[in-house]
C-alpha cells in the first residue's frame, strides 16, 4: 500500500474518534495524523509544519509505531506530548508533561510583548525581559529570537518547567540571549541587576478558577501541570500579586504584559488603574472581541 492510500485510510478510519478543542486550532483530523506519521518516521515535528510538507515512506515497524501513536491520541493523550514538538511564533518548542502546551491564544500576548520590546529599542538597545511563569520558555524564547537586542530572565515556581525551558533554549540555541531560573513568581531577580532596570516583563499566569479546573477535557486535566491553570478562588490570585510586585522591578516607561482569561477583562483593568502604579493601561483583544492581553506601562 502506498503513502497516500495508507493515509486515507487512516483518516477515514478516525473521523468521529477525536474531539478537537477550541484552543487548539491547528489541529485538524489531517495535521494531526501528519504530524504523527512524521512522529513514527523519526522526524518529530509540529501538527503546523507536517501539514504542509509530504508524506515520507514509513517502513512496517513504522507503520505498526504510527498506530501505536493514534492510540495514544484516541485515549487523549495530547498530540503535543506525542510528537513533543508545539509550534509557537513560528518556532517549533519541544513540549511535555513539565510544562503547559503553547497555545496559539497566547500568540496575542507574545506579539503585542514583541512590538513593545521593538519600540523600546528606539532609544535602548539593550532590552531586558522578564519571563515570570514562563512554563516551556516559549514566551521569552520568541521575544529573545525575534528582537536582538533583548536578553530575556525566565523563571517559573516548577523545577521541571525550568529544566524544559533550558532544554528548549539550548534545542534553538539560545543560551547567550536566554537564561532560566526556578523561582516564586519574582523571587529568582530580586536583585540590583533586575530592580528598577527591567524593560519588560511578560506573563502567561494561571487565571482558571480552582473550581472549574477539575472540570477541563480529559485531553487536559491530568496531562499538563494543573500549577499552569489554576490561579485560585477567582481565577485571579496570581495576577493580583503580578500587578502589584511588577513596578519594583520596572524601569520608567517599561511595561508589564500578561494574558487573562476570557470574560476578567475589566476586572482586571480596574485592579491595574487602583494599584495607581501604572502611568498608562492598555488591553488587547481576541478576534472575538474579548480582552485577553493587557498591557501597563510604569
Amino acid at each position: 500500500m502506498n503513502s497516500d492510500q495508507l493515509f486515507n485510510d487512516l483518516k477515514e478510519s478516525l473521523a468521529g474518534k477525536l474531539v478537537f478543542l477550541d484552543d487548539k486550532p491547528e489541529e485538524t483530523l489531517e495535521s494531526l495524523l501528519k504530524a504523527l506519521w512524521f512522529a513514527a518516521s523519526g522526524n518529530p515535528m509540529s501538527a503546523e509544519v507536517a501539514v504542509l510538507l509530504p508524506l515520507p515512506v514509513l517502513t512496517v515497524l513504522q507503520i505498526e509505531l504510527l498506530n501505536q501513536l493514534i492510540t495514544e491520541r484516541i485515549n487523549n493523550k495530547p498530540l503535543a506530548h506525542i510528537t513533543g514538538r508545539q509550534r509557537f511564533m513560528e518556532i517549533d518548542f519541544i513540549t511535555d508533561s513539565r510544562a503547559l502546551i503553547p497555545r496559539k491564544e497566547t500568540e496575542i500576548l507574545c506579539r503585542r510583548a514583541l512590538e513593545i520590546s521593538l519600540l523600546l529599542t528606539s532609544t535602548d538597545k539593550n532590552i531586558t525581559v522578564i519571563d515570570v511563569c514562563c512554563g516551556a520558555g516559549n514566551l521569552g524564547i520568541a521575544i529573545a529570537a525575534k528582537n536582538p537586542y533583548t536578553t530575556v530572565h525566565a523563571t517559573d515556581i516548577s523545577q521541571e518547567a525550568v529544566d524544559l525551558t533550558l532544554e528548549n533554549i539550548a534545542f534553538l540555541n539560545l543560551q547567550q540571549k536566554v537564561t532560566a531560573i526556578q523561582g516564586d513568581l519574582f523571587s529568582s531577580v530580586e536583585n540590583d541587576k533586575f530592580i528598577s532596570n527591567t524593560h519588560l516583563i511578560v506573563c502567561n499566569p494561571p487565571y482558571i478558577s480552582t473550581g472549574k479546573v477539575k472540570n477541563m477535557n480529559p485531553e487536559i486535566l491530568g496531562k499538563e501541570p494543573v500549577l499552569a491553570f489554576d490561579g485560585g478562588m477567582f481565577g485571579t490570585k496570581i495576577i493580583q500579586k503580578l500587578i502589584l510586585e511588577a513596578p519594583k522591578f520596572l524601569i520608567k516607561g517599561g511595561w508589564l504584559v500578561f494574558e487573562i482569561g476570557a470574560g476578567q477583562g475589566e476586572f482586571i483593568l480596574q485592579l491595574c488603574q487602583r494599584s495607581n502604579l501604572y502611568e498608562h493601561i492598555e488591553p488587547v483583544f481576541d478576534k472575538n472581541g474579548l480582552i485577553r492581553v493587557i498591557s501597563a506601562q510604569k
